[in-house]
């Protein structure tokens, strides 16, 4: 097994289209992925599985049916699973999301931003 170091940096500018995550690495089940958002994604959860939110870059906004969060750089939240949002940004925002591998983006929602499959980068 080889063991290196990855430079998120560069990896971002490998993420060419909004809300079209890649995943870095693996850990045991989950993966590591990047993200660029921009815009409002679709409404959705996950049943089975929490889901990390860490931005690196710009600010973005969670929101939920009752309330709004607002991350900025440097901040991260845990959307419990089975809880219903919908992640957003007004200008370009750099994330990385941490779950478990396998894990559709849009839950079991499917709209416009559904990938059947997410690519490594």
């Amino acid at each position: 097994m080889k063991v290196e170091k990855i430079n998120v940096a560069e990896k971002f500018e490998l993420v060419t289209e909004y809300w079209s995550p890649k995943i870095i690495e693996q850990m045991n089940d989950y993966h590591f992925k990047l993200a660029k958002f921009k815009g409002a994604f679709t409404w959705h959860d996950h049943k089975e599985t929490d889901e990390v939110f860490l931005v690196m870059e710009g600010e973005m906004q969670i929101d939920f049916r009752d309330r709004s969060v607002k991350l900025k750089a440097g901040e991260m939240m845990v959307v419990p699973k089975g809880v219903e949002h919908r992640p957003s940004s007004k200008e370009e925002c750099k994330v990385m999301l941490i779950e478990p591998a396998g894990t559709v983006n849009t839950g079991e929602v499917v709209s416009e931003h559904t990938l059947s499959q997410v690519d490594w980068i």
